[in-house]
């Protein structure tokens, strides 16, 4: 009974973590390259960053191993109460963290094309900079796709979180907008309208919440007792025989 006990108290600290380091790495990566093509005329000037670039981008290609951790962890406890919600959130991880690495590949394949800009020449190389672009612009579009999987997910995982109140059902509900916002926001992005920036607010909050309280508090034992109970009072219960003489 102890080990039962003791491994949703573990996994609740191991995936707090990994929402907190997921959100650190992803977010240091991001701000890194984002340093280097938020630049005038980056193109010109990587070859002078390139390592920055080169971290930022590992940075957010190690967010698909936090990802997909949390996913795995998360996907035993919520399959106890909801297997369909389980396999539609690990189903979404997967999708985002795929979008995700494909944006990092064109960021990537930016390091060659500004050494070979940077070889042929100002006249040789003028298709370079709209190339350039053109790479930086395919990541924003991953990154927005991700982003909008992932919520379509997080806000199944939310409202099971709401429902079993396997955390407070104020961080859940918090969790359940925050989704809904920042999905609205990534697809905005995709036409055009510069909201995520905005709408991401309350979702960053209730990752930092969540993290904290898992790793504090841990899942709430009462809503594992109340699904043990449900499940114990529907097995039959054994009728004693009569004696016979």
């Amino acid at each position: 009974m102890q080990t039962t006990a003791r491994a949703p108290r573990t996994y609740a600290r191991l995936i707090g973590a990994l929402f907190l380091v997921g959100f650190l790495t992803y977010g240091i990566g991001f701000t890194l390259v984002n340093s280097v093509i938020d630049a005038p005329d980056f193109l010109s000037s990587i070859p002078a960053v390139e390592m920055t670039l080169v971290l930022g981008a590992f940075l957010m290609l190690g967010n698909t191993v936090v990802d997909i951790g949390k996913g795995v962890l998360f996907f035993p406890i919520l399959e106890s109460h909801g297997r369909r919600t389980a396999l539609v959130y690990l189903a979404a991880i997967v999708a985002q963290v795929v979008f995700l690495d494909l944006g990092v590949i064109f960021l990537l394949m930016l390091v060659p094309l500004a050494h070979i800009a940077a070889d042929a020449g100002a006249s040789s190389a003028a298709w370079a900079p709209g190339v350039a672009s053109l790479l930086s612009e395919s990541n924003t579009i991953a990154y927005n796709v991700g982003q909008a999987t992932l919520s379509f997910g997080g806000v199944f995982l939310c409202l099971l979180l709401f429902r079993t109140r396997l955390v407070p059902q104020v961080l859940a509900g918090l969790g359940v907008l925050g989704y809904i916002l920042h999905a609205a926001g990534s697809v905005s992005e995709l036409f055009g309208l510069s909201l995520s920036l905005y709408l991401l607010i309350p979702g960053a909050l209730f990752e930092i919440g969540i993290a904290l309280w898992l790793i504090a508090k841990g899942f709430r034992p009462a809503a594992n007792d109340d699904h043990v109970s449900t499940a114990a009072a529907e097995q039959p219960s054994e009728v004693p025989m009569p004696a016979t003489a």
